[in-house]
């Protein structure tokens, strides 16, 4: 994993906004890690893929977020559920082969003093067909908390996210076809 800035002291420098100083931390994190991450974990992750399918994706995040909820967790700060957040309500959408897909999650972030602080989105981009992260994970840092508020911020940020199902709907959908 590549060294960075401890979060405490990159957040003490970056006082004025603390979700959005968390959210680039973790961004930069991402951006160091993400394919080091893949790399030294491929045949793992690969067998996750094989006997999982697309739980080898939550396998992946779990891996890369761990650094980051270690100093969450020192500092007495906490995201909720941890990230990259809540399958169950996320959302999804891609190409038509499902060869470039994202799914947007999120999670509130708490305070020591369990104050609300905004919550942090994760875009993973993934591939239905085979194991594969054809991109970088994106962070988006919002000042929203509550799913009602969060789904309006990101329903302005992306058409894409406004017209997807979340997880849950999408699934309810799905098996009443199958049943059909």
């Amino acid at each position: 994993m590549k060294s960075m800035k401890p979060l405490q002291e990159f957040l003490e420098e970056q006082q004025d906004n603390p979700i959005e100083a968390i959210g680039s931390y973790i961004s930069e994190h991402i951006e160091g890690n993400w394919q080091t991450v893949l790399t030294v974990n491929q045949e793992k992750l690969l067998k996750a893929y094989n006997e999982a399918g697309d739980a080898a994706y939550g396998t992946f995040l779990n891996l890369l977020f761990l650094p980051i909820h270690k100093q969450l967790k020192e500092m007495g700060i906490r995201p909720e559920p941890n990230f990259p957040g809540n399958f169950d309500i996320s959302r999804e959408w891609g190409s038509q082969e499902g060869t470039d897909q994202q799914r947007w999650m999120w999670s509130t972030v708490y305070s020591p003093v369990k104050e609300p602080l905004g919550t942090i989105v994760t875009v993973v981009y993934h591939d239905h067909t085979q194991f594969r992260v054809p991109r970088q994970p994106q962070i988006i840092a919002l000042h929203e908390r509550g799913k009602e508020e969060v789904v309006a911020a990101l329903s302005l940020k992306s058409p894409d996210f406004k017209e997807a199902l979340e997880f849950t709907v999408e699934y309810e959908a799905y098996l009443r076809g199958v049943q059909e």
